[in-house]
């Protein structure tokens, strides 16, 4: 065992390295990889969808006389989930990006229109910027101004934020109670609708009805029975004087 752990080995005085026989590889030789789906495709045999993110073997060769900017170009090869049918696609080092080149579709992705018109957009403004200085100065000038509108606008939201800070939880609510309008009770309101539609009852004539207490009506039965008293007794009088003979002056 200790002589599988020793770090330099035992070279006998006859060695020579150039001896030993080296293997000759292929110059555009297949390796072996595992890697995983970096886009959502369909396969063009079975119509299978696979999915960004599906882990498959695959084999990656050099693409012979594609390069961009001195960065080789790969191709990878790998089979159908479903069927088994061979999948090509290429990496695109000018976006970023890869390019399926035969035995599937990739799905449509919004995003990658609005980066599509974007870039095209450049395109066209570095083509017209090309030999036109004037309108290169324009150009320029447009991007400094929208700049600047980007600026004003982020110092108006952060003195917004600033002026929002100071105002504190306690001073909010009390502003709110403040302005709030004060609940009317629900006897006040029973009591609105009531007089509400008494007057709308009596609105047409102009006589108006008032309540008698019980002891107004006491009072008045008092009265009443002291009258009838005091009727009686004139009566009384008046018959006796009727009664009475009369004298006869001489």
């Amino acid at each position: 065992m200790a002589e599988r752990k020793v770090l330099n080995k035992y070279y006998p005085p006859d060695f020579d390295p150039a001896k030993i026989p080296r293997r000759r590889m292929p110059k555009n030789q297949q390796i072996k990889v595992r890697m995983m789906l970096p886009m959502s495709i369909r396969c063009g045999t079975c119509g299978n969808y696979i999915y960004k993110g599906t882990k498959f073997n695959s084999r990656k060769e050099d693409v012979i006389g594609e390069t961009y900017l001195g960065i080789q170009i790969f191709r990878f090869y790998f089979k159908c989930t479903k069927c088994s049918a061979e999948i090509t696609m290429k990496t695109d080092p000018q976006n970023s990006d890869y390019v399926v080149e035969s035995g599937a579709a990739r799905n449509f992705e919004p995003w990658r229109a609005e980066d599509q018109v974007v870039d095209e957009e450049q395109r066209k403004r570095n083509a017209e910027e090309m030999g036109d200085a004037m309108k290169s100065l324009e150009n320029r000038t447009l991007d400094s101004k929208r700049e600047m509108d980007i600026l004003s606008a982020l110092d108006e939201m952060k003195s917004m934020k600033s002026r929002h800070a100071t105002v504190s939880v306690d001073a909010m609510l009390e502003a709110l109670q403040r302005s709030a309008p004060v609940p009317q009770r629900e006897d006040d309101t029973l009591e609105e609708e009531d007089e509400a539609l008494i007057k709308s009852l009596f609105k047409g004539s102009n006589e108006y009805v008032r309540r008698i207490d019980d002891a107004e009506l006491d009072d008045d039965d008092d009265i009443s029975g002291e009258t009838s008293q005091v009727g009686s007794k004139k009566q009384k009088v008046s018959q006796e004087v009727s009664d009475t003979p009369t004298a006869v002056m001489i």
